[in-house]
């Protein structure tokens, strides 16, 4: 695995980070829309979600597309224990049995 396929999983990290931050938007009571869709949590979230995006074009350029959308998908294992972590969500059977076919998928078709 390259430094590339490396950042893949920062880049994973990152987009999970900026899930969890609009979900905590969403977890607060604002006072119009416009407080809503323009505060803190969600222009960090974006501002995330564009460098993930910048990030994402330029590491293309050095790691196999299939390879690529393969480790991007532990997005999802990211955001189940930030989920645990910050929102104090419940990890479920079910969660873990999800994301173990994640796993599982990702080092069968990346190796």
């Amino acid at each position: 695995m390259n430094k590339y396929c490396i950042l893949i999983f920062f880049t994973a990290f990152c987009s999970a980070m900026s899930q969890i931050l609009l979900n905590l938007s969403n977890q607060k009571k604002h006072r119009n829309k416009i407080k809503e869709y323009m505060n803190f949590y969600v222009i960090l979230s974006y501002i995330i979600l564009a460098f993930v995006l910048i990030a994402n074009i330029y590491i293309m350029q050095f790691v196999q597309l299939k390879i690529a959308h393969a480790l991007s998908a532990s997005t999802y294992i990211f955001a189940m224990f930030l989920s645990a972590l910050v929102l104090h969500e419940k990890i479920t059977v079910k969660k873990m049995i999800g994301n173990s076919l994640i796993l599982a998928g990702i080092y069968i078709f990346v190796t």
